[in-house]
């Protein structure tokens, strides 16, 4: 049996049932973690001085929407100018010459990253119609099998609707249903008629119903109509409904709705089941750009207007040092660090953390929610922050703990005098 030092964690993310104090007013309660063979075994409070600082613990956190197989393409294909129209050209350029062993290589090291930041599932988005689609999509089978029991990666094979409709789209959907894989295409653009868009949709639909795999939509990323694919879904769900899990992406095209409109279609989408991702990230920094004025209206996926409609949300990453978003590096604290900034999400309450833990666990239908219980995985993400505050003040050094054993720790400073607490958390007992 091991016995960690004590911890300050948030309420949400242990066992409601257990026996502990009321969290403090930034929804955090002290506690003492023993765990054997993988396991957790017991959660015990611990009444210490308030004054103490402890290290602020979180279980390992969830990103539902990234692109592996671009990742770190940004120097080779650059975007000088941060625009759409520059992300695209850029990536274009870079599909046409992707192969299996280059994605092999840069998405294992973007999980090695992910793996040691704290990390323990992905779902990537694949572009699926280029000259080495297949390839790719093989490269990255393969190192999904190879992470399997590290970390959990979930593959969507992203494709213009069209493409769905044609007999090599026919084909690879067939594949990847195979292989436990999503469908996934991109609705709601401003080239696109609505009218081609429904038909699409529909289709789409009933090829994954047919197939039994979930879908994940790209959705209304800009920054100009509102929320038409979003409405496009909503009408055909209403009409017709799905039997498959459907989630959609981005959905920026939501935040240029007005109020009242904005709830009655979120109603909508809680009621038929859909579930949403917000992407700030690529958001901000992509859309309402014009050269030589700063924006301002920046649309990013409405995160709290959803969650109070019941709709279920998370937040992820999106591109990693890409065409598209040049920065990141598969760090999930950066996100809960910015989002308080980005989105107004604030982590010391339920819904602000939810969308990195417990709900996007749900969203993927993990076989874990997230939550620390006799039983659970022996899994934490130990940060070197005593606060919230703390973690908002200063990138933290962290200490990841998987099936009981501690990951060496990425490269990173710790300006914080928590250097002890961290270096060894562990006491035998």
């Amino acid at each position: 049996m091991n016995r960690l030092e004590p911890l300050r964690m948030p309420r949400c993310l242990l066992d409601p049932a257990a026996s502990l104090p009321p969290p403090d007013r930034d929804g955090l309660v002290t506690v003492r973690i023993e765990h054997a063979e993988g396991r957790i075994t017991a959660l015990d409070p611990v009444e210490l001085p308030a004054s103490l600082e402890l290290p602020l613990a979180l279980t390992p956190l969830v990103d539902p929407h990234v692109h592996l197989d671009k990742a770190f393409s940004a120097a080779a294909f650059p975007n000088p100018t941060g625009t759409m129209a520059g992300a695209l050209e850029a990536n274009l350029r870079e599909l046409r010459q992707r192969r299996g062993e280059q994605v092999l290589q840069r998405a294992g090291l973007a999980l090695e990253r992910a793996w040691r930041y704290g990390l323990r599932a992905l779902r990537s988005h694949v572009d699926s119609q280029a000259p080495a689609a297949l390839e790719v999509w093989e490269a990255l089978q393969q190192l999904r099998a190879r992470w399997a029991g590290r970390v959990d990666l979930q593959l969507v094979a992203l494709a213009p609707l069209g493409f769905w409709r044609t007999a090599d789209g026919a084909r690879l959907a067939r594949r990847v249903a195979g292989d436990r894989g999503l469908l996934g295409s991109v609705v709601g653009t401003s080239f696109a008629p609505l009218a081609w868009d429904a038909m699409g949709l529909e289709a789409l639909l009933a090829q994954a119903e047919t197939l039994g795999c979930g879908l994940d939509l790209h959705i209304d990323e800009n920054d100009a109509a509102p929320a038409r694919g979003m409405r496009a879904l909503e009408r055909l769900l209403a009409r017709r409904g799905c039997r498959v899990p459907i989630t959609c992406s981005h959905a920026t095209g939501l935040a240029l709705l007005p109020p009242a409109p904005l709830a009655r279609l979120a109603e909508r989408l809680a009621e038929a089941g859909v579930a949403v991702v917000a992407l700030p990230f690529t958001n901000l920094w992509l859309l309402g750009k014009q050269e030589g004025t700063t924006p301002l209206r920046r649309p990013q996926g409405p995160i709290q207007q959803l969650q109070a409609a019941g709709v279920r949300l998370a937040m992820g990453s999106d591109n990693v040092q890409d065409p598209w978003y040049p920065g990141g590096d598969f760090d999930p604290v950066e996100l809960l660090r910015l989002a308080p900034v980005l989105s107004h999400q604030l982590p010391w309450r339920r819904r602000g953390l939810a969308p990195f833990t417990t709900e996007a666990s749900r969203l993927l239908d993990l076989p874990w929610d997230g939550v620390l219980r006799e039983g659970a995985p022996a899994d934490l993400l130990v940060l070197g922050a005593s606060s919230w505050g703390d973690l908002l003040a200063r990138p933290p050094r962290r200490r990841v703990l998987r099936a009981g054993q501690w990951l060496p720790p990425p490269d990173q400073e710790l300006p914080s005098a928590l250097l002890a607490a961290l270096e060894a958390p562990v006491a035998s007992g």
